[in-house]
């Protein structure tokens, strides 16, 4: 069974920086796409950025282009989320996603119609 374990959520300052990790287990997870919603309040989760299974291609929702960085550690099964200069919009909690397609590039992740992987949920809340 796939199971994604988010961790390092918490509140920060605007202006600053916080990494988000989460750990797959179940399944080859080097053979796999990776990627990061969010969701607050009152709104619809929306993609963050996702990273493809093979050569590491990365995309970007526009809000965050240039300041969140997705990476993936495949002896790790973990894939991670630095976020930096945050604003106070960026207040949401963050969904680590996957699907269950292997060897696909992580563009699917784009669309929330291919997400078959959720992870728990962790809260980040930055202040102004």
């Amino acid at each position: 069974q796939v199971q994604l374990v988010e961790s390092g959520g918490g509140l920060v300052q605007a202006g600053g920086s916080l990494r988000l990790s989460c750990a797959a287990s179940g399944r080859t997870f080097s053979n796999y796409a990776m990627g990061w919603f969010r969701q607050a309040p009152g709104k619809e989760r929306e993609f963050v950025a996702a990273i493809s299974w093979r050569d590491s291609i990365t995309y970007y929702a526009d809000s965050v282009e240039g300041r969140f960085t997705i990476s993936r550690d495949n002896a790790k099964n973990t894939v991670y989320l630095q976020m930096n200069s945050l604003k106070p919009e960026d207040t949401a909690v963050y969904h680590c996603a996957s699907t269950r397609r292997a060897c696909v590039s992580g563009s699917i992740l784009k669309s929330r119609s291919e997400v078959d992987y959720w992870g728990q949920g962790n809260q980040v809340t930055v202040s102004s």
